[in-house]
């Protein structure tokens, strides 16, 4: 396979990328792109630099965060395999993309994307509906930072990650739990607090530290409507 260097933004690492080729952003539809790997906790491009391409997840898993003035960190998403991110309605990033383990992930140059949808229906509908699917999921999580409790939002996040990424016999999570703390705006201990007493109540189950079993969904929906 023909590789070329790619470099991605100021300060952004350099890796050994893919020759272009078409990648399906969702069915049906098509961008000149190419692909690279990042290691785990590398980063894929950073607040404030330029916002050149959208990205795609082929394997893996990554995370989307900004970093307060005081040193911490909110995690805004978690993109799965298959998932677009990087969209941005300015010219930067208003966050940072970092590998959570391993991964591949598609790049398309974000002028080759507007062009297609000014000029292309099934293009525009694809943007449109992406861009509210963004706005939806960012309201459902603000909503949960501002008005449920612990329990309720680690029960949110479980059920979310099931419907996002179905496994049979449970989920298998890529994050750590100091990830999903930062998610969920909670701290470590909580979480794995939380995660114990849904465990003791059998509502889950833990066969290890990123595998969980969801028991008892109802009582899960219950925690989270």
């Amino acid at each position: 396979m023909h590789t070329q260097q790619a470099h991605i933004g100021p300060g952004a690492i350099s890796v050994s990328a893919s020759a272009p080729s078409g990648i399906e952003v969702t069915p049906g539809l098509n961008f000149p792109g190419f692909t690279m790997r990042f290691g785990r906790n590398e980063e894929i491009f950073g607040q404030a630099e330029e916002a050149d391409f959208i990205y795609k997840v082929v394997s893996g898993a990554v995370r989307t965060f900004r970093v307060l003035s005081d040193g911490r960190r909110q995690v805004v998403g978690f993109h799965l395999v298959g998932e677009v991110f990087g969209v941005e309605r300015g010219e930067s990033h208003r966050c940072s993309a970092e590998a959570v383990a391993d991964c591949e992930v598609a790049l398309v140059r974000r002028s080759v994307v507007n062009k297609a949808s000014d000029q292309d229906h099934t293009a525009a509908r694809w943007m449109w509906g992406l861009l509210s699917a963004d706005l939806e999921r960012l309201q459902d999580h603000m909503m949960l930072l501002g008005r449920k409790t612990a329990v309720e939002r680690v029960a949110a996040f479980l059920l979310e990650m099931s419907h996002r990424a179905p496994c049979a016999g449970g989920l298998d999570l890529p994050m750590s739990r100091s990830d999903i703390a930062d998610y969920l705006g909670l701290t470590i201990e909580t979480v794995s607090r939380t995660l114990t007493q849904l465990e003791r109540d059998r509502t889950i189950a833990i066969p290890s530290s990123r595998r969980i079993v969801l028991q008892n969904r109802a009582v899960l929906n219950d925690l989270d409507s």
